[in-house]
């Protein structure tokens, strides 16, 4: 993200792209760029005439200064009314709904043709392409109508992990995951859409960073870590100017990392200064971070995610969280399940009365370790004492959950 700035402001740590504007009776013409490494440096530019430089913060040492932020400009005039006014309840969804089984034969079609055009825009991204906001919004408004016709088929298919695409993967399960949270919150249609494409870039800055420190198999160290957290300021950077982006969407970008005890990055800001939507996407970022299958770690199960979330109640707005856990349920769409009779099953539908005792389909005998036929059950409605022992992991018992949707939900 470049910035100019006066030489007052100018500070050690920051990189200078470019000098703007130099005294006109200045003998020498300063033209280089680079790393200011200390007072001295802004002495010498100071004595050269040097009165306002551009900064390349993606390249400093330091955080851009808030003002220069564009959502500062915004929240100076009124903290939460710009984003916050944005979600409004609806009062009656305008599309009409679909079984799981309708609505997951086109979705499981675009989630795959969302994944390879993601893929496509990453990579281009990576290496200097333009940003095109209108693929983005086209592929997030149509997950916001499957979501809206369907809340599950969606939201199974996010359940589908992929260690080397998840940089494309997150964004994706990110707007589906936020679309089903703010269908569940019975936020408007057109507030949804604006949700979802903050949900889709909120992390488009990480294609600015060294793919080596997005895709390495360790934990990072500090330096890495500091480095990382420069992809904020890239994602402001890649969508700054770009037609359709909203101040909601600005918001999202530049918030989610923010938490509400104030630990957060990159303004450390705390409580009622995080906007609904920003504390929204904290959760839904975290979660899906949590559950995904990346270069450095093996998915949690959704259940260890979901009691991170309820445990960490000084970093998380806890109503909401209380919330996103009632919408996805204990055990998402999409899990798979062990039953007390010993048999596997897929979660399809939650059961907002017991949450404990979902819709699933039966498919699996695992004391005999093979497949059986289909079959439909209601937990709670069964006279039969069965319950869920607990999730598994599809690689448990060599399962492969891409095949397993395909065959038991297409029909």
């Amino acid at each position: 993200m470049l910035v100019s700035l006066p030489i007052s402001e100018l500070q050690p740590g920051m990189f200078v792209d470019s000098v703007c504007k130099q005294r006109s009776d200045a003998k020498i013409k300063i033209k280089s760029r680079g790393m200011v490494r200390d007072q001295a440096i802004i002495a010498q530019l100071l004595s050269k005439g040097v009165m306002e430089l551009k900064i390349d913060f993606s390249q400093s040492d330091i955080d851009v200064p808030e003002k220069y932020l564009p959502e500062a400009k915004e929240e100076s005039k009124a903290p939460e009314k710009v984003v916050n006014s944005a979600i409004k309840k609806s009062v009656k969804p305008a599309v009409a709904e679909k079984s799981l089984e309708q609505e997951f034969a086109m979705a499981i079609q675009q989630f795959d043709q969302h994944s390879q055009q993601l893929k496509s825009l990453y990579n281009d991204l990576t290496i200097g392409a333009k940003l095109d906001v209108s693929l983005l919004n086209q592929v997030s408004n149509e997950i916001v109508d499957s979501v809206l016709r369907n809340s599950n088929a969606m939201a199974i298919l996010s359940r589908l992990k992929d260690k080397d695409g998840y940089n494309w993967r997150h964004m994706i399960n990110c707007t589906i995951l936020m679309s089903v949270f703010a269908k569940y919150l019975g936020i408007k249609n057109e507030q949804i859409q604006q949700l979802a494409l903050g949900a889709m870039l909120h992390d488009v800055g990480h294609t600015k960073l060294p793919q080596g420190i997005i895709n390495k198999t360790e934990n990072l160290n500090e330096l890495e870590f500091k480095a990382l957290k420069k992809h904020v300021v890239q994602s402001l950077g890649l969508v700054k100017g770009e037609s359709g982006i909203s101040p909601l969407v600005m918001d999202m970008i530049l918030n989610h990392h923010e938490r509400v005890d104030g630990s957060g990055y990159p303004r450390g800001l705390s409580g009622s200064k995080i906007s609904k939507p920003a504390r929204m996407m904290a959760i839904v970022d975290v979660y899906d971070a949590m559950t995904s299958e990346r270069p450095h770690q093996n998915g949690e199960e959704p259940i260890h995610a979901l009691r991170y979330l309820l445990a960490n109640k000084h970093q998380f707005d806890a109503q909401l969280v209380q919330k996103f856990i009632k919408c996805l349920g204990v055990h998402p769409v999409g899990t798979i399940v062990r039953l007390t009779n010993d048999r596997l099953a897929l979660v399809l539908e939650g059961n907002k009365q017991s949450p404990m005792k979902p819709k699933v389909k039966v498919f699996y005998n695992t004391k005999h370790k093979h497949h059986i036929t289909g079959k439909d059950l209601d937990l709670h409605a069964v006279e039969d004492e069965i319950k869920v022992v607990a999730s598994v992991r599809p690689s448990d018992y060599e399962l492969n959950l891409s095949r397993l949707l395909r065959s038991h939900l297409l029909v």
